[in-house]
């Protein structure tokens, strides 16, 4: 067996690999033919060719180089979302198997080598045995390691989730032994079983009736399809079915469309083909298993060689450069004049033709021709496109080899273009701003599309719209006349907010020997300032003088209502209010007693007075030296508890330190308080 082998010996290996291993090429050893799979059955690989692909996307931070070695890829659709149970289980339990899982919802397969967040969950453990997912796991991926080290080969069962596609990549790294494995979906609770049942949609038959194309409603496998066409009976007896293959069966598992070969060619009439178990012992088989049902039948028609008419012309859009012709039976490319010469436009305004083609030319047929313009029609208009013989000597063939008459014609109509423009004005307020807009209407507009910032919308084609905020705003409009559409946006700055609002420096709390310095910090276009100073002084100053209050007369200190009205340039007032506190003392103590009584006397133990203190620190111990109460906020009072339980009456030690805010001057002081119950 060969080992995970990790570190610097694991990338020389895998490089050695790579280089003289073959690239993948058999069917379902790459993302895009992985094996269609369904959670009924167990799938059974006999052996496992050698190849390797590229390094694949995980998310492991070892520096290893992961790489699709010795793979096979299953594909599965998720139809009812939940948690995805499997095991892979080796024929030889001696075997090192790799997996991971992808989500490829709308995503290229070939992503998968390049694009690490399609990855969903995997295990790359040097260990050897059975492995896949476990709802005992936690981890979602397991990383390269030396099989020693006997890491779980199990990971955590992802969650899947409904309308969602997935890859399971299978890679087995055990060099010296090909042998295979099996596959089981379970233990998982999501559900990967397609529910719909598989049925013949519709058949047509070839231009000489001996052909006839079925078209499924779903993807059944390719092997369930007896090539001699056993599967299959022809209710009349004018011919037999020999032959039956599957469309795109030789590079794909599964097909959507086949065709069946009779004996002879039918002649035009009407006919029905039956579905039966061929020699195959079955019918056509989707890949959950479900048949379609024996004598499940489908009509058709073989028609009488006649020339195939323009048929219709694909939904015209807005300013079209290109004309799109519909027909009902498939036209020759190559009878198509490059030059477009086989058509002629004519209407309201002048239109000349540069190149004409069949769209996707599958077998050299298309039932789409592609008109070129020299260009875009941007003006409402009537025309009619006619069919003519052009510089290759013909008009146009269908598959049978029928010619369209010329003077076939077919009508379209053009609309406007249209534009999105638009006008508008600002009305500014004290509250509120009003944006008034219109749009010209132009060119048959009948619809309107505003949004106003985050704020609202409307359809109306000329209104008005409030906003009860400021700032930048984006305003954008789109219109359309049922074909044609544009957008168009603005921003708007509505900068007449007006916010009033002051500073009190050095605070609003003031020692009494402090001067009060006023300091506007106000918002808006501001034209005048209205300053009531609490003392019945009034200024309007933007900034006023500094101002000395009188020292209050009492130790409950003084209060002063400041207020500052400011009016911007519209006429519109806001006013703000602040009280200011000139404090009877700013002397810090700390009390020699305090009686935590709740009688709201002394109920607390603090410094005193320290609006001047800076980076303070305050310490409570009692007798024993133990830490009792720390704050750095001087506001923050001790009330004689420890985590709620009050605590015994007798001295404690209190420490202090601050900086004096005005001085610099650091100071460190210590005392006792007496603590009365």
């Amino acid at each position: 067996m060969l080992g995970r082998i990790s570190g610097l010996l694991f990338l020389l290996l895998i490089s050695f690999l790579r280089g003289q291993g073959q690239a993948c090429t058999t069917l379902g050893q790459t993302p895009q033919t992985a094996f269609p799979v369904c959670g009924v059955q167990t799938f059974h690989q006999s052996s496992v060719p050698t190849c390797s692909n590229h390094e694949v996307q995980v998310p492991c931070s070892d520096g290893v180089s992961y790489v699709d070695f010795n793979p096979f890829w299953y594909r599965f659709m998720c139809y009812e979302s939940g948690t995805l149970g499997f095991v892979i289980t080796p024929e030889d339990l001696g075997d090192d198997y790799d997996w991971q899982l992808f989500d490829i919802t709308g995503h290229d397969p070939s992503e998968v080598y390049t694009n690490r967040a399609l990855f969903v969950t995997g295990n790359w453990s040097g260990s050897y045995g059975v492995t896949g997912t476990s709802a005992n796991n936690s981890n979602n991926i397991s990383c390269a390691s030396d099989p020693n080290a006997h890491l779980t080969t199990y990971s955590k069962m992802p969650t899947i989730t409904e309308g969602h596609e997935y890859l399971l990549l299978i890679s087995h790294f055990s060099g010296d032994n090909q042998s295979g494995y099996d596959l089981d979906f379970k233990g998982g609770t999501a559900s990967i079983d397609d529910p719909l049942k598989p049925q013949m949609l519709a058949a047509s038959a070839n231009c000489s009736g001996q052909v006839i194309y079925i078209k499924l409603n779903k993807k059944v496998k390719c092997s369930s399809l007896a090539a001699n066409g056993s599967d299959f009976v022809l209710t009349s007896s004018v011919a037999k079915v020999k032959l039956a293959a599957g469309i795109n069966c030789s590079n794909s598992f599964d097909m959507d469309s086949l065709q069946v070969t009779l004996d002879k060619p039918l002649p035009p009439g009407n006919y029905t083909l039956n579905i039966q178990n061929g020699n195959d012992a079955n019918t056509l088989l989707d890949n959950c298993a479900n048949n379609i049902p024996p004598d499940s039948k489908i009509s058709f028609t073989v028609y009488p060689l006649v020339p195939t008419p323009m048929d219709s012309i694909a939904p015209v859009g807005c300013a079209p450069d290109e004309i799109k012709l519909v027909f009902q039976k498939p036209m020759l490319c190559s009878s198509v004049a490059a030059n477009g010469s086989d058509f002629v436009i004519t209407g309201t305004a002048p239109v000349s033709i540069v190149s004409a083609a069949g769209e996707n030319c599958n077998n050299g047929v298309s039932n789409v021709i592609t008109v070129k313009l020299n260009k875009a029609i941007q003006t409402a208009g009537n025309f009619v496109i006619t069919l003519k013989e052009g510089t290759d000597g013909n008009t146009i063939y269908d598959e049978c080899s029928q010619e369209t008459p010329a003077g076939s014609s077919l009508n379209f109509v053009t609309a406007d273009i249209v534009s999105a423009d638009f006008s508008y004005r600002v009305g500014l307020g004290c509250v509120n701003d009003t944006l008034f807009y219109s749009h010209d209407g132009r060119n048959q507009v009948n619809n309107w599309d505003w949004t106003f910032d985050a704020n609202g919308t409307s359809d109306a084609r000329d209104s008005f719209f409030v906003f009860n905020d400021y700032g930048s705003k984006h305003i954008k409009l789109y219109v359309s006349n049922d074909l044609c559409s544009d957008s168009a946006t603005a921003d708007i700055l509505l900068d007449n907010e007006l916010v009033s609002r002051f500073n009190v420096l050095p605070s609003p709390e003031l020692c009494p020997e402090d001067p009060a310095q006023f300091v506007d910090s106000s918002i808006g276009k501001i034209v005048s300032w209205y300053w009531n100073l609490g003392d019945g002084a009034v200024t309007v100053m933007q900034n006023p003088s500094p101002k000395y209050y009188p020292y209050p007369l009492t130790r409950n200190g003084s209060t002063y209502p400041i207020s500052l009205v400011v009016e911007n340039d519209l006429g519109c007032f806001d006013t703000s209010y602040q009280n200011l506190e000139v404090h009877y003392s700013c002397y810090i103590a700390v009390p020699g007693a305090f009686t935590p009584n709740g009688d709201g006397l002394n109920d607390y133990l603090y410094p005193l007075n320290a609006y001047k203190a800076d980076n303070l620190i305050f310490r409570v111990y009692n007798r024993w030296g133990q830490l009792v109460f720390e704050t750095k906020d001087w506001t923050k009072k001790w009330d004689g508890r420890i985590n709620g339980y009050p605590q015994a009456a007798g001295t404690y030690v209190w420490m202090l330190s601050f900086k004096n805010r005005d001085t610099g001057q650091a100071y460190s002081l210590r005392g006792t308080t007496v603590l009365i119950r």
